[in-house]
């Protein structure tokens, strides 16, 4: 198989597009992979740079009417809680690989929650993605979040976007930016 044939089938099966001009193809690490660039032709292909996002650890934020009915009917599925205050309507629950937070009051509905910085025992992580980061990279790719980050700072922010179908995904980043 030729190179850039090679090329053209790892696009395909990566997911990216592919347009004329110097190839780079990255790992999925985001790393450039070496040697990928197809030899030179009238033609070339060109595997569009792209950059995964590490989006952070991952829960699922629910919004509930009655917080100590969900936390009994979550601890009944074997949840425990993790985090939160049930007197101020949030509490954060575990079971084995999955995080779920219960807010009454605090959103309109569920929410997809990634939280940048942390892994899932809320302790930060030394190499991560920062939200203002992830807010560019969303917007080089044509998302706007509402409301965005102020790109000025370096401490925590969050972001906010919707899916095509209206779901609410924030990003909420609790640690400041890595290095500042």
């Amino acid at each position: 198989m030729s190179r850039a044939c090679l090329v053209s089938a790892v696009s395909l099966l990566v997911g990216i597009g592919v347009t004329h001009g110097a190839a780079r193809l990255f790992d999925g690490n985001g790393a450039e992979v070496a040697g990928a660039a197809p030899p030179q032709e009238q033609h070339q292909m060109q595997v569009k740079e792209v950059r995964p996002m590490r989006l952070g650890n991952f829960s699922v934020s629910l919004s509930v009417k009655d917080i100590a009915a969900s936390r009994a009917f979550y601890e009944k599925l074997g949840f425990t809680v993790f985090g939160g205050d049930q007197d101020q309507n949030w509490l954060i629950m575990q079971n084995e690989s999955a995080t779920i937070g219960l807010f009454q009051g605090m959103f309109p509905r569920n929410t997809l929650t990634f939280n940048p910085g942390w892994d899932r025992s809320a302790q930060p992580v030394a190499d991560f993605d920062d939200v203002r980061e992830i807010q560019a990279l969303l917007r080089a790719r044509g998302i706007e979040p509402a409301p965005p980050a102020d790109e000025t700072s370096t401490g925590p922010a969050y972001i906010m976007l919707t899916d095509p179908d209206g779901n609410p995904i924030l990003l909420d980043q609790h640690v400041s930016k890595p290095g500042a």
